[in-house]
């Protein structure tokens, strides 16, 4: 009942983009942990699986190792989907024999695409390709151009409600957290709520308190300035 797309940048920053006929599907699926990895749950997804998932990372364990001990545990493994995109080293991917087609996954160069109730393999084609396409423009607009080419190809059979782009970069919060919980047509709402994002609330977050600024920016004039260079930046790339 979900696609979904996991991608990880030269500098360990991992990005996060999903979509489904089902509501909140951003809620309870994505999972990600600073300088460790970012997993995804679908299907008959089992929430569990994140904080465990991102535990025996964190342990030492590679991807394909990780979803063998989760799935050990799980009764309803085969009802399951889930992929694992590590901070270092392939991702790794279980879809249950019980998941409904068109169901599928595709990895390659520190990228994962997987999904489940698609139009077809093209789903998770389209969107791995358009992905990787798009090397050297940012994290997040490259998974939102991925999720419009998925879409385009097909997309969930059933239909559209949700959708959810995350970024987790340096810090152990998130860098960028948007969801569109219920909406006619969520990755147009969701790049919507992108561009705003930038307005304000990107450059902002760069002065709150983090690993290498304990006490962040408290001046007013100085935040104002740091979204002013934020803009011009941007103006010239």
């Amino acid at each position: 009942m979900t696609w979904s797309i996991l991608a990880r940048d030269e500098h360990g920053h991992f990005g996060m983009a999903i979509a489904s006929r089902f509501f909140a599907v951003g809620s309870l699926c994505v999972h990600a942990r600073r300088g460790v990895g970012v997993l995804s749950t679908q299907a008959l997804m089992n929430p569990l699986y994140g904080p465990a998932g991102l535990d025996l990372l964190a342990q030492g364990h590679d991807a394909a190792s990780t979803i063998n001990m989760l799935l050990a545990g799980d009764a309803g493994r085969e009802q399951r989907q889930v992929h694992i995109l590590p901070v270092a080293g392939p991702a790794a991917v279980h879809t249950g024999d019980a998941c409904i087609d068109w169901c599928g996954h595709l990895s390659m160069q520190g990228v994962s695409v997987a999904g489940n109730m698609l139009a077809g393999p093209q789903v998770i084609q389209a969107t791995a390709e358009t992905y990787l396409a798009l090397q050297g423009q940012p994290m997040a607009e490259r998974l939102l151009a991925a999720m419009a080419a998925g879409e385009a190809a097909g997309g969930d059979k059933r239909g559209k409600q949700s959708a959810a782009l995350k970024i987790q970069a340096d810090e152990d919060y998130l860098q960028l957290d948007l969801r569109v919980d219920d909406h006619e047509d969520p990755l147009v709402e969701l790049r919507r709520l992108y561009q705003i994002s930038l307005e304000r609330y990107q450059p902002f977050l760069s002065c709150l308190p983090g690993r290498d600024r304990p006490s962040g920016i408290t001046e007013r004039k100085q935040i104002e300035a740091v979204i002013e260079q934020f803009h011009a930046s941007r103006a010239q790339t």
